[in-house]
Parts: C-alpha cells; sequence; structure tokens
C-alpha cells in the first residue's frame, strides 16, 4: 500500500487498509493540470461521443479547486476487483452473455462510498486530536474529478496505453475512491509509465477503439457503446461485440501486468453466479420489472431494460443459434423502438430470406419510428 508519509499520511493509509482498500496515496489538486489539457482536446474532437456530461462539467472535471476552491490535497484509494479467471473465457460461450467483471457484483458504488466515509471521518476526528481543522468530500465514480490522472499522481500507478490504470502490485483491475480536503497533505511519488513497447491491450480491442495509444475513441468501446450510447449501435460495430452485453474487459484482461494480480478479497464484489456467462434466452425476455428484479442492487440497471435488451438482441445477433429466433420475433413488437430495431437486425443475422419477408410484411407497415424502418429495410436488402 501507497502512502505519502508519517504523520496523518501514515494514518490514513492505516485507516483505509482497515477498510479493505488495497492502495492509497496522495495528490495535489492541480496535478492533474496536463492530463486537463488533453480531456479538453479530447473532447473538443467528440471522441466522448454522446457522453454531453462530459463537456457540461469539463472545467471542474479538469480542475479540482473549480470542483471546491478550499480544496488543499485528494487522498485517491483502490480497491482490487480482480478476478478469478480470465473473464475472456466466456466469449467462446456464444449463447451466453459476457458481462464485464466489475458489473457481475455488487454495484460498486454502494460499497465503495459508506467505507470513503468512515476513513474520512476517522481522518477528521484525529486531526481534530491534533490541533487541526479540516474539512473533507468523498468521491465515487460520480463527480466530476479525474479519478485516474490523480490516481497517477497518488503513486496508485500509471495510466497505461488502454488510458486506465495500471499497477505493479494489482494489475489492470482497481476501482478508484476518491477523498479530497482542506487539511494539507505530502504528496505521493507519481508512478513511472512501465508499458514500454507493449501493445497488447491496444490489439486486443476488438473494435479497435484506440486510435493511438494512451487515446480512446469511446464511440467505438463497447463499453461506452452498452452503457452509455443510448440509441442503435452502429451496424458496423455490431458484428464485432460478439456476445459482450454489458462492458467489455479485453483490454485489461490482456495487460501483462496481471501476471502480478491476485483475486479481490472483498465478498461483495465477487461474481454473483446468476451474472456469470447467463443464457441470453433468459435475458431477452425481460420486461422492465424483470429487469429491475433481476438486478436490483448491480451497476447493469444503470442502463435501464431498453438498453440492456438492445444489447442481449445483438449477442443473439452474433449468436448464430437460430433456435433464439421465436424470442427475437417476440420483441418485434417490443414497446421500445430501441429494442425493435435490434430485434430487426438480431432478425436478418439469423433468419433466411423468406422468414424476414413474411415478418417484414406483417410489421413493418405498422412501424413509425424511422430508426426501425431502416432496419427493416437493411434486413430485406441483405436477405
Amino acid at each position: 500500500m501507497t502512502a505519502g508519509g508519517g504523520g496523518l499520511e501514515a494514518f490514513i493509509a492505516r485507516a483505509a487498509g482497515e477498510e479493505g482498500f488495497d492502495a492509497v496515496g496522495f495528490a495535489r489538486p492541480d496535478a492533474v493540470a496536463e492530463a486537463g489539457a488533453r480531456l479538453r482536446q479530447w473532447v473538443s474532437g467528440g471522441a466522448h461521443g454522446d457522453m454531453g456530461w462530459m463537456a457540461d462539467t469539463l472545467a471542474r472535471r479538469t480542475d479540482p479547486a473549480v470542483l471546491w476552491p478550499d480544496v488543499r490535497a485528494v487522498i485517491m484509494l483502490g480497491m482490487n476487483y480482480g478476478p478469478a479467471q480470465d473473464p475472456r473465457s466466456v466469449l467462446a460461450r456464444r449463447s451466453a452473455g459476457a458481462i464485464s467483471v466489475y458489473a457481475r457484483a455488487e454495484d460498486y458504488h454502494d460499497l465503495i462510498k459508506p467505507k470513503l466515509k468512515r476513513v474520512a471521518r476517522a481522518l477528521l476526528a484525529e486531526a481534530g486530536r491534533r490541533g487541526l481543522a479540516g474539512d473533507v468530500k468523498v468521491f465515487v465514480d460520480t463527480a466530476p474529478l479525474m479519478e485516474k490522472p490523480l490516481a497517477a499522481a497518488a503513486g496508485l500507478g500509471w495510466q497505461g496505453k488502454h488510458t486506465n490504470l495500471v499497477s505493479r502490485d494489482l494489475g489492470s483491475w482497481l476501482f478508484l475512491g476518491a477523498i479530497a480536503t482542506t487539511l494539507e497533505l505530502a504528496p505521493s511519488a507519481a508512478e513511472s509509465d512501465h508499458c514500454g513497447s507493449c501493445r497488447a491491450c491496444l490489439d486486443a480491442c476488438p473494435t479497435a477503439a484506440f486510435p493511438s495509444p494512451y487515446v480512446i475513441d469511446a464511440r467505438r468501446c463497447i463499453s461506452y457503446l452498452t452503457i452509455e450510447h443510448k440509441g442503435p449501435i452502429p451496424a458496423d460495430l455490431r458484428p464485432l461485440m460478439g456476445n459482450r452485453i454489458y462492458g467489455c474487459d479485453d483490454c485489461l484482461a490482456a495487460c501483462p501486468w496481471n501476471k502480478f494480480a491476485v483475486a479481490g478479497r472483498e465478498a461483495r464484489l465477487a461474481a454473483r453466479a446468476e451474472n456469470d456467462a447467463p443464457p441470453l434466452a433468459e435475458l431477452v425476455a425481460l420486461d422492465d420489472a424483470a429487469f429491475r428484479a433481476r438486478f436490483p442492487k448491480s451497476p447493469i440497471k444503470r442502463a435501464g431494460r431498453d438498453r440492456f435488451v438492445r444489447n442481449v438482441l445483438t449477442a443473439i445477433g452474433n449468436s448464430g443459434n437460430v433456435a433464439l429466433l421465436p424470442l427475437v420475433e417476440a420483441r418485434l413488437a417490443d414497446a421500445s423502438p430501441l429494442v425493435r430495431g435490434a430485434a430487426v437486425w438480431a432478425l436478418g443475422r439469423l433468419a433466411d430470406a423468406a422468414r424476414v419477408r413474411g415478418l417484414a410484411n406483417s410489421h413493418r407497415a405498422l412501424e413509425h419510428d424511422l430508426d426501425v424502418r431502416h432496419e427493416w429495410s437493411e434486413a430485406l436488402m441483405e436477405g
């Protein structure tokens, strides 16, 4: 566990360890100035896709002092969520869904935020005993804060060519949390970049989402497409997604530094059995109530039922499993145009031309959504 030195820094490291954090370090708020400039350039180029909140919060995101003018230090904490086995093993099971490791368990926000609050309270109490007055704010991927550059500045690791944090001790599997404080804390030594000439993460990306090392085009990233993107998935990227229905771990799993990784020790971050390669046939039939009941404490609920079933239908279209056709056809009349459009695409991938034409005759005339009508036209052309 990384710590900044004696005094309060050592106390914080101990308190963080008692809460189950695997890494802790300290950064100055202005440590993200260079990363902030890169982020502004990235957003101006449109690589953030339709994540409008990235542009809306740019000023605060690139300078913690704008978010909180009184901040003097940022404590960065990492919790290992390393999987017990390579998550890519499920990709060969084409009729099952591949869910990102982080989303197979309980929502990490609900787990980590209370732990951060306890560390923060302990810090203020200890500071008070030492005659120091201060204030704190805690963040877990919910505020406009550049967690990864701050974590790198705090010595937790470095941002790899896949833009994610890499730890020499824990590999690529780290959840990050932050405690901003008005207390003065000694900054940790930043970690050097140890990627060298390695391209493993870049070459592993199924959709070629990295135009260059250390730069990601979110518009091609499966994690963005399956979680953040609200509309139809671009047709040229659908066949490349395989059975990935929520997120993607390929670039993380490919990192050679994972040879030092160990399985996460927090029980609540262990994968739930029902989220480990669930059958696509089971998921595509979910209505909104069933979706919420199926994923009550999961980050998957963030996508919502319609986007999630869109993803499942895309995976079914890639499965080659014609036995799933009746389930696809049932979604052609779904209340959501997003789902209907994905169902048409899956139908075109699995059914013969006669079946596509027959279903088009019964559904297309009743369809008023332009995107869905376009999907029917494409399916008929391919048939």
